[in-house]
């Protein structure tokens, strides 16, 4: 039986400084296909080579991953600062109006740290260029040096609504995770709520109110040992429920199964 798909938002990178790729990190197609049950599938997350219902009549859910570029401010209303740092305005041009029409649609996303900020901002909300620079924030950012697993350690708790959807999800109020970004949730969108919240306050799991699809997106890594992991586990493992969920419905609408 065929597997649902999963769209995973890509990013531009160069091998070598010179030859330019769209690439994805190899823990996302892990995650997705051994732990949400689903073929991964590779985004070139640029509007001259994909279009927006192809990809979303071609998928049955979508991963919007992680990325060293941040979310153009301009896509907020803002001017661009040196504190923004890096942009990718091609995969703004994807991410940005194909959240909005998952949303609306009802197909199933799940959003992981720029992934995260982009379902902000494409809901209008707003992005601060450097957490840590605030008064009373912790540094979230990568470490800068160690080991791979020293990188994605577990660094701080996340506390979630009581009884809201992460704390049904996760069956606790509080879990530990990783942290490795430098922006953050400013001003939440439209019909963003924010379910779990870092010790300084800095928004960390959200999901879209009245949505008729799987919307949760958290700003750290849960990609990194999905597997074994005791709360990326069951996140991947919602996330490919509701695309199967999804992929079954299409074949319904299609007339290849029964509905």
């Amino acid at each position: 039986m065929a597997r649902p798909i999963v769209g995973i938002i890509g990013n531009q990178h160069f091998i070598n400084d010179t030859y330019e790729v769209h690439a994805g990190g190899a823990m996302n197609s892990e995650a997705v296909a051994l732990v949400s049950g689903a073929l991964p599938l590779l985004v070139p997350s640029d509007p001259r080579y994909v279009d927006i219902q192809e990809l979303m009549d071609t998928c049955d859910g979508f991963l919007f991953t992680g990325g060293r570029p941040n979310v153009h401010p301009e896509e907020y209303g803002e001017p661009a600062t040196e504190a923004h740092g890096d942009f990718d305005r091609a995969r703004d041009a994807i991410t940005l109006p194909l959240i909005r029409a998952l949303v609306e649609r009802g197909q199933p996303f799940l959003g992981i740290c720029r992934g995260f900020q982009e379902v902000n901002v494409a809901m209008g909300g707003s992005l601060y260029p450097e957490i840590r620079d605030l008064p009373g924030r912790m540094n979230h950012r990568m470490p800068p040096d160690g080991t791979i697993e020293e990188k994605f350690a577990l660094r701080h708790p996340v506390t979630f609504t009581p009884d809201g959807p992460f704390a049904r999800l996760f069956g606790a109020d509080e879990v530990m995770t990783n942290t490795l970004h430098g922006q953050g949730i400013k001003e939440p969108g439209a019909r963003v709520v924010v379910d779990g919240l870092a010790p300084d306050g800095t928004p960390e799991a959200i999901y879209i109110k009245d949505a008729p699809g799987f919307t949760m997106s958290v700003q750290w890594h849960p990609e990194y040992r999905a597997a074994c992991d005791p709360v990326s586990r069951p996140l991947f493992e919602a996330f490919g429920v509701a695309v199967a969920d999804w992929a079954e419905g299409r074949k319904a609408r299609a007339g290849l199964i029964d509905a």
